[in-house]
């Protein structure tokens, strides 16, 4: 018996016009036979004799069967519905501006328009992949393959239109599939663009856009097809993503979003090499103002992260809206003082990206655990994230040019790791709903971080290998780094022939 959870994203398939009781009579028996063949909808396998009990729905043979499909489809809430798009828009709110003006900001004068022409050209290319290919990857039974990448079946959006629904975590609860789907582009665009802060100031912008095509199409879609894929609540007994059926719990993309675009990154990093000038002159971001401005973009945009991950406005999307209140302030003011502490004075950068690294550390949490807990679990990520920037990137000897690995990748682990011990119900968190019951099953900690640990270490695993293969066969096709004359010159007038700034 499979065991999911009430609070990880999801792809349900699209529902059956109705539950149909079963009639005494051969003649409705055949009657909802002829029903079925020609809606072509396949009732899930969990419509079980309980469910048709209690929805009972009389088939008149003489009743048009356009009529009776119409009284038996679920029709989604306009209220979850209209907090959906808002989430959609705020998840685009936190790639352009808000990711582009943080990174921005971070780089030297000479490469700020540069960073800004990436992050929103990316955002352009997912967007059109997404509808093309991407979605029906990720969201969609693959055959053989099912539980490591999905199928064809809806490219180009078949059936994906204004009557379509998808089911959210409460059983007969539907929203919009187009929604659902917009809503998931944009968190392929910021995951994508995230990988640019590894590599930022030494790239070609056409060996950049080729890297963004192969890394989503073979990392990010398989990734997400992995942790999010299940049949939904009312097929939960249906084939999921191979993460998912280990178990992991991930609400808003802890694995999928931050630790892929993490080990996209320091693969980057590696194989580009270091600026020219690292370590031996100043290489300090030339506008923390501009980074500021984009880091409080991101907080405001990720409420639709994370609580829009819910899919649905009730109690657990305010919980995960609380959570990334409260994480977030934490983990800002554990970096503040622990850098106040070792280097003498508390900084806005530092400030700034403990803030961004209690957003990552509490989203694959954030529907799981409660306020006491995402406070304790942002102290901690503040700390590490900055060992991580300050430490860890000595040990490793790489230019993470802004930091993506030791803010997205050790904040994404301790957040998916920390997730198995705060949803804990003895520590507040909310257990893992078991659907086959109807109720929040037994909980284990070292069975639920066990199962964590399968996901963070597939996550680094393909991830890391996908990038790295990428990256080379890209610089031997075309090669990937700028020539040494363009690089010190600047990207923003060697590649885009403008300056982000009047001189």
């Amino acid at each position: 018996m499979k065991t999911t959870q009430s609070g990880v994203l999801v792809q349900a398939h699209v529902h059956a016009s109705g539950r149909y009781a079963a009639t005494r009579t051969l003649l409705a028996l055949f009657t909802l036979m002829v029903l079925l063949c020609g809606l072509a909808m396949p009732l899930h396998a969990e419509e079980t004799t309980n469910a048709m009990a209690d929805v009972t729905i009389a088939v008149d043979v003489a009743q048009p069967v356009e009529a009776a499909a119409a009284a038996a489809a679920p029709v989604p809430d306009k209220g979850d519905t209209a907090w959906m798009m808002v989430a959609t828009v705020l998840v685009i709110l936190m790639t352009i501006p808000g990711l582009a003006l943080f990174y921005g900001g971070l780089v030297r004068t000479k490469n700020m328009l540069s960073v800004l022409t990436q992050v929103f050209v990316i955002f352009c290319v997912i967007a059109i992949l997404w509808v093309v290919y991407g979605y029906s990857l990720a969201f969609t039974g693959g055959g053989g393959l099912n539980s490591f990448i999905g199928g064809f079946s809806k490219a180009f959006l078949a059936g994906v239109n204004t009557d379509a629904v998808v089911e959210t975590f409460s059983k007969g609860v539907v929203i919009p599939e187009m929604l659902f789907m917009v809503f998931q582009l944009t968190f392929a665009a910021i995951t994508v663009a995230l990988t640019v802060g590894g590599f930022a100031e030494r790239i070609k912008f056409s060996a950049l856009l080729v890297f963004a095509v192969l890394w989503f199409t073979f990392s990010y879609l398989p990734m997400a097809h992995m942790v999010w894929f299940w049949g939904g609540p009312s097929a939960y007994a249906d084939p999921s993503g191979f993460i998912f059926g280990k178990g992991a719990l991930d609400f808003a993309g802890g694995t999928v979003v931050h630790i892929n675009a993490a080990m996209a990154a320091l693969m980057g990093a590696i194989v580009l090499g270091k600026r020219i000038g690292y370590g031996k002159e100043s290489l300090a971001p030339h506008s923390l103002t501009m980074t500021m401005i984009g880091a409080s973009l991101l907080w405001v945009g990720w409420f639709g992260f994370n609580a829009g991950s819910n899919l649905e406005a009730n109690g657990t999307a305010v919980l995960a809206m609380v959570n990334t209140v409260v994480a977030t302030a934490a983990a800002a003011l554990s970096w503040m003082f622990t850098e106040w502490m070792l280097k003498g004075k508390p900084s806005l950068l530092g400030a700034a990206s403990g803030a961004v690294a209690g957003l990552v550390a509490v989203t694959p949490a954030c529907g799981f655990i409660g306020p006491m807990g995402a406070i304790v679990l942002g102290l901690i990520a503040g700390v590490l994230c900055f060992w991580g920037v300050n430490g860890l990137k000595k040990m490793l000897g790489v230019d993470d040019s802004l930091d993506v690995f030791g803010v997205h990748g050790v904040g994404g682990i301790v957040g998916a790791l920390g997730t198995g011990v705060f949803a804990s119900p003895m520590l507040g968190g909310t257990g893992v709903f078991d659907y086959a019951t109807g109720k929040v099953a037994e909980y284990s900690i070292m069975g639920q971080v066990t199962s964590q640990a399968w996901g963070v270490g597939v996550t680094i695993l393909w991830s890391g290998i996908v990038s790295f293969v990428l990256f080379k066969l890209i610089d031997m096709v075309m090669g990937l780094r700028v020539p040494e004359e363009a690089e010190r010159e600047g990207l923003d007038t060697t590649t885009h022939g403008e300056r982000a700034y009047s001189m």
